[in-house]
């Protein structure tokens, strides 16, 4: 009787069906036979895009990994040799956040509480902890790769190869050095990964601090289109005290809002709608009862003005009155009023290159919230910074990687931008 390859089976059990093939491939070597015989042949080189064994593996993994499968299958069967190398992504920041949490330490306590060799071990005992789960799934799912000599991404060898891969980078001229905008995490100190960013717990609904800037436009000799609402303007910053000269009986600033009021020092421009409408109001200045004339777009008016108030007579206004009267003087585009300079809002330091404190337009500017006016700080925005080099405006950056002011922002040098970084000890010692 002829030796049956593939016994017959009476009734269906595709568990144990599994359990064969696999043990038949086990006992035959099929994979490593699959590149052995073919040492001759064209190769096929697959490096798996290495999982990360910090967790437990998912029907996810399976999907991703049986199209990987396919096509060293496919290869194989063509008559290629297909090494397969399996690997291990030993990425930094999850692996350390889960043994901070465990040690309960801080960024700032290696060195201090725990040695960096020790803090070292123990993120390398972590960043491998379900690797018998991944070998197991792998080895049951059919999954050919070469499991016993993977790459791991924190060993020497092949951090030496990224060293390498980076120096023919320089060698051929591609490497430079300028300035992106990337999510940062302070207490982490390092660059976040759209990766990192969708970690479950990443986000949380908070209540946070906003405010309303007011940036004096103090150019006398404004450069602006010919138009009514123009001269109104010109005559305003020209003669801000004196009605009778056609000014505004006070001075005028733009009206920026800003949910990020830590980024105010490094602000280098404000950018406008190009066809929005902004408005100049005249109107008293509700803390001090002087009178201000204010620029803001149209639609958000009502955010910071009653509408009945416009119908009371400016002369009528006297300091402390609740309702507070106001007029509009003019109206124009945002395109028409690019270009008007104002004072730099906090002077704690100079930007080294570019032409700042100006007004700029954005294409991102909107009418849904604020003041149709952005407050543009280029080091902390992806959109500020992308505007900020087509207007040549250069850039601020006053805050250091470890999320507080540096020593040029005298009242607050050395401080956290947000207090929600302090420990509740830090916070009663600083009473903040």
């Amino acid at each position: 009787m002829a030796h049956k390859i593939y016994p017959e089976v009476k009734q269906l059990n595709l568990p144990e069906i599994d359990k064969q093939i696999l043990q038949f491939w086990t006992e035959h070597k099929t994979f490593e036979q699959s590149i052995e015989t073919r040492a001759d042949a064209e190769p096929f080189v697959f490096f798996e895009g290495p999982p990360s064994a910090n967790g437990m593996p998912g029907i996810h993994h399976v999907m991703s990994r049986t199209l990987k499968d396919l096509f060293c299958r496919y290869q194989t069967l063509k008559g290629r040799k297909v090494e397969r190398k399996g690997g291990w992504d030993t990425h930094g920041l999850p692996i350390e956040l889960a043994v901070e949490k465990r040690l309960g330490i801080r960024k700032d306590d290696i060195g201090v509480k725990i040695s960096v060799a020790d803090y070292n071990a123990e993120c390398r005992k972590e960043v491998l902890k379900f690797k018998e789960a991944w070998d197991d799934l792998t080895r049951k799912m059919g999954y050919w790769v070469d499991l016993e000599n993977p790459y791991i991404t924190y060993e020497n060898s092949y951090i030496e190869s990224l060293w390498w891969i980076l120096k023919q980078f320089y060698n051929k001229g591609l490497l430079y050095k300028g300035y992106t905008i990337q999510p940062y995490s302070p207490a982490a100190g390092t660059g976040l990964s759209s990766h990192e960013l969708n970690l479950p717990g990443c986000y949380k609904n908070v209540k946070d601090t906003s405010a309303t800037a007011m940036f004096k436009i103090s150019d006398p000799s404004l450069t602006l289109p010919k138009g009514e609402g123009l001269e109104v303007l010109q005559n305003i910053v020209t003669n801000p005290n004196s009605p009778s000269e056609g000014g505004g009986g006070g001075e005028a600033f733009f009206l920026a809002w800003t949910t990020t009021p830590w980024t105010l020092p490094s602000n280098c421009a404000l950018a406008v709608g190009a066809n929005i409408e902004y408005v100049l109001v005249q109107t008293f200045n509700p803390y001090t009862s002087l009178p201000v004339n204010v620029i803001l777009a149209k639609d958000l008016l009502g955010k910071y003005f009653k509408p009945e108030n416009e119908n009371i007579p400016l002369e009528n206004y006297k300091a402390g009155d609740k309702e507070i009267p106001y007029q509009i003087a003019a109206s124009y585009k945002g395109k028409d009023i690019a270009g008007i300079r104002y004072e730099q809002l906090l002077p704690y330091a100079q930007p080294e290159t570019g032409d700042a404190f100006k007004v700029i337009v954005g294409d991102f500017v909107s009418t849904e919230d604020g003041t149709g006016i952005v407050h543009i700080a280029p080091s902390f925005g992806a959109d500020d910074m992308r505007v900020g080099k087509q207007n040549g405006i250069g850039a601020l950056t006053l805050v250091n990687k470890q999320g507080k002011f540096v020593d040029e922002v005298t009242d607050f040098a050395g401080q956290y931008v947000k207090a929600e970084y302090y420990t509740e000890e830090e916070k009663e010692a600083l009473t903040i």
